[in-house]
């Protein structure tokens, strides 16, 4: 079996400000402190979440 795909995303820029559909995003990817980094499985679902938010956040593999 192949191993599933992961992306690390970390919050790197406050939501304060920002449009309520960004911050449901970022709470959606399991991110709501500056700083805080999740694990992601690779799917072009998160892939959306991921572009919507690219000013707030930094992807790493």
């Amino acid at each position: 079996m192949a191993e599933k795909k992961t992306v690390k995303v970390t919050q790197i820029r406050s939501p304060i400000g920002r449009p309520g559909d960004q911050r449901k995003t970022l709470i959606g990817l399991g991110l709501n402190k500056m700083n805080k980094s999740r694990e992601l499985e690779d799917t072009p679902a998160v892939r959306g979440m991921i572009n919507k938010v690219q000013h707030l956040v930094r992807v790493e593999g």
